[in-house]
């Protein structure tokens, strides 16, 4: 974003004198409930309501869910629930998906992984790998090189997506 002056050099390199690594939501499923009942109660205090439960489906939900836009994604969902809550009860509103779009590999290898980052960066890019908004410059890579690993890795794009 520098080099595209989206983001101004002085102020990252100042933010990037004690840089602070906070895993994504998805990474802290642990914490999801404690974050979702701290956020029904702070939006059913602003909005005078009670709500006094959270169904086990909903939270097992929640806790499924990948939250791709992490905590403020989560936050945002729980104010809409709140609003949308009668009786006491959080209620759910429809997620996207409650399932991850690929199942979680228990022992993955460095090369499950790797499949998986490329993938979800090409998804992003809408499958474009080269640009400054491709998926190689989101992985980092010279667009040449997620090309060989795209093929090594055997992934292939949605038919009419795939963009050099």
């Amino acid at each position: 974003m520098v080099q595209d002056r989206e983001f101004r050099e002085d102020l990252y390199y100042r933010l990037n004198t004690f840089p602070i690594f906070l895993p994504p939501l998805r990474e802290r499923k642990a914490e999801i409930p404690e974050l979702a009942e701290h956020f029904v109660q702070q939006f059913a205090n602003s909005m005078d309501k009670t709500i006094g439960t959270i169904p086990e489906e909903t939270m097992r939900a929640l806790v499924r869910y990948p939250w791709p836009g992490n905590i403020r994604e989560l936050q945002n969902y729980v104010a809409r629930g709140v609003i949308l809550s009668n009786d006491g009860v959080f209620e759910l509103t429809p997620l996207e998906s409650c399932e991850s779009l690929e199942p979680e590999i228990s022992n993955a290898t460095l090369e499950d992984k790797m499949r998986r980052e490329i993938l979800t960066a090409c998804r992003r890019a809408n499958w474009k790998l080269g640009g400054p908004r491709g998926a190689a410059a989101r992985l980092g890579l010279k667009r040449t090189t997620l090309f060989y690993k795209v093929k090594r890795l055997g992934i292939a794009p949605p038919a009419d997506n795939f963009q050099n």
